[in-house]
């Protein structure tokens, strides 16, 4: 029976997988801890999207993210939600460091994030712009399509990708919530429309994941080197480059590496 392998969330958008044993899915729809902050170009701050119904919400081109900033790979976030405490480091060195509850904190932790980019070739900041921590450290916020869902994917889906391009391909260009062995290639996709069963969590998944040119971004060197989205369509015949799908859960609950994965309608 096809069984949850690895689980990740992120609490920063664009940023660190932080890979976990267990997720809570929140009655929201999202994982609790999950994109619960970001790195904003400070002049969309003023003009959030007001396309979601609670909170501030900005589409993701307006973040300081992968698709836009590849060399962002190479900076590490970890965040204690305890102490609400983000650390970012490049390698070794600790760039900065502070609390989210704070503005002072937060201005340091968006300086540095600021003066890191601008030292990049690609880089989203426009002369003269700068970046500004945004969401609380809890709430469950930026995510692409809205925080009402679960990203769900296939290992046999990423090594079908892997033969296809000819070279490795790390899972985590994909920066989804759930990984699941036991598939085969693409059966996931086979899902859409239907209700799946991740332990004692029900989910109806609602469509595909469309892929961005984040995913040609190595999630460690932050180069450019892999071209998935044209791989996916052009050689694999997909008619939009996609990976993964959504995943809506029907109540809150956990899920946790090791459950069973199977079709319950």
């Amino acid at each position: 029976m096809p069984e949850v392998v690895r689980l990740y969330r992120f609490p920063v958008k664009g940023m660190t997988p932080e890979p976990r044993e267990r997720l809570r899915v929140l009655a929201s729809g999202a994982i609790e801890g999950d994109r619960v902050l970001g790195f904003l170009h400070a002049s969309a701050a003023g003009a959030p999207d007001r396309e979601l119904p609670a909170g501030e919400w900005w589409r993701k081109q307006r973040f300081t993210v992968l698709m836009n900033t590849p060399g962002l790979a190479r900076l590490g976030a970890a965040f204690d939600a305890g102490a609400r405490r983000l650390t970012v480091r490049l390698g070794d060195e600790t760039l900065a460091e502070g609390a989210v509850d704070g503005e002072a904190g937060r201005a340091v932790l968006a300086d540095a994030v600021t003066r890191y980019v601008r030292t990049l070739g690609d880089s989203s900041l426009r002369r003269g712009d700068a970046l500004t921590l945004v969401g609380d450290g809890v709430t469950p916020r930026f995510h692409d399509r809205g925080p009402r869902h679960v990203t769900l994917l296939g290992s046999a889906s990423v090594a079908a990708l892997a033969e296809a391009i000819g070279a490795e391909v790390d899972e985590r260009r994909f920066r989804m919530n759930a990984t699941i062995d036991g598939l085969r290639p693409w059966e996931e996709l086979a899902w859409i429309g239907r209700r799946v069963r991740i332990g004692g969590v029900e989910f109806d998944v609602t469509g595909p994941v469309i892929r961005c040119l984040a995913t040609h971004a190595n999630p460690i060197t932050g180069e450019r080197d892999l071209e998935v989205m044209q791989t996916l369509t052009r050689r694999l015949g997909q008619d939009e480059p996609t990976m993964g799908v959504l995943g809506v859960p029907r109540a809150a609950g956990e899920i946790a590496v090791g459950d069973a994965v199977e079709l319950s309608g």
